[in-house]
């Protein structure tokens, strides 16, 4: 991907340094986490090419950071697992960057009144 030559001049090395196709495909399916996609949705989404997100599944698979089912995939619901990845902090950095950090006063505003019914035992 280019950049136009005033945010080279004006922006610093860290800035500039690319995540991993994998740290991308992880921030994406990590901001999106209520959902599962098809690799070639990803791709689409996060602008890289369908074979090598593929590969990041694998990789992430194999490091048990997602999951897979038939075609979909998910983040890994582990959060200490997740948060033991490096690239998972920079994934979310650059998604907070991008869209701006979760406000949990939102949320709340958001949630329903009544817990869903799968989880009623368990509060």
């Amino acid at each position: 991907m280019s950049i136009d030559r005033d945010t080279f001049e004006n922006t610093s090395e860290d800035e500039l340094e690319e995540l991993s196709v994998p740290d991308q495909v992880l921030g994406f399916l990590a901001a999106n986490d209520d959902r599962a996609f098809k690799a070639r949705e990803i791709a689409t989404q996060i602008g890289v090419d369908e074979g090598a997100v593929s590969t990041a599944l694998s990789r992430l698979k194999d490091r048990d950071l997602v999951e897979h089912k038939a075609t979909y995939w998910a983040v890994t619901d582990d959060t200490e697992r997740l948060e033991g990845y490096s690239g998972y902090r920079r994934g979310t950095e650059l998604f907070n960057d991008q869209l701006g950090p979760e406000d949990k006063k939102a949320w709340r505003e958001q949630a329903p009144q009544k817990p869903h019914p799968s989880v009623e035992g368990e509060q």
